[in-house]
């Protein structure tokens, strides 16, 4: 079964499912987060959101090597909850950490093909979510630009910098302009219902200064003739 057969398969599977749908998608999680920033985080993300928009280029090996170590992280300390439970988790977390982002140095077109997958994936699951599909099949979605993307990591290194970079700085850019936006009272409000009403605004939010962000650094990338991965 191909992507696009699994894309068409879900799709179907939609009408079956309308009224038995479940919430995937943890909008209230990621809600919480965003509105629990100051204003001194907020402007943080921005900030730095901004830069890896517009030259992630410059810097991705180490926002490569943060990526990883994050994702270690996380995975070290789920491991160890599965094992120990609570015991020692920040430890086994901080191992994997450490060894997920000292591998990711010398295996690092892997790791930029990888994140370029995980773009792609993310990118497609927005889609699906911005057109109301069934969530309970929002895999789909991702599965078909996971494949997307990781081919084309594979293929054109440079086209996976620039789409996990700007993805990356995308997402840290919208979380601090919907932080600024709750924090200011005029304003809280109307945020609050596009993000709760309107299944397309969180997507279209992250899509369009991603693409925006790639158009750039493609241009950044064509006059800078030392650039090299």
């Amino acid at each position: 079964m191909n992507c696009l057969n699994i894309l068409a398969w879900a799709a179907a599977n939609d009408a079956t499912t309308e009224g038995v749908e479940e919430g995937i998608v943890p909008i209230q999680a990621f809600w919480e987060q965003i509105t629990s920033l100051n204003v001194v985080e907020a402007l943080t993300f921005l900030s730095f959101g901004t830069i890896c928009l517009l030259y992630g280029w410059r810097v991705f090996k180490i926002l490569v090597v943060i990526n990883f170590g994050l994702a270690g992280l996380i995975l070290g300390m789920a491991i160890v909850e599965r094992i120990n439970g609570l015991n020692n988790q920040l430890a086994g977390g901080l191992v994997c950490m450490g060894l997920l982002a000292v591998l990711s140095v010398p295996l690092m077109r892997w790791s930029i093909s990888i994140l370029g997958a995980v773009a792609g994936g993310i990118l497609t699951s927005a889609l699906w979510y911005a057109c109301g599909l069934t969530e309970q099949y929002i895999w789909a979605g991702a599965l078909v630009g996971v494949i997307a993307g990781g081919m084309i990591s594979f293929i054109i290194f440079k086209a996976a910098v620039m789409l996990f970079t700007s993805l990356w700085g995308s997402g840290l850019v919208v979380v601090g302009m919907l932080a600024l936006l709750y924090i200011y009272p005029k304003s809280s409000a109307q945020v609050e219902s596009l993000v709760f009403n309107h299944k397309w605004f969180l997507p279209a939010a992250l899509i369009f200064p991603t693409a925006v962000g790639v158009i750039l650094q493609n241009q950044f990338v064509k006059k800078s003739k030392d650039w090299n991965i």
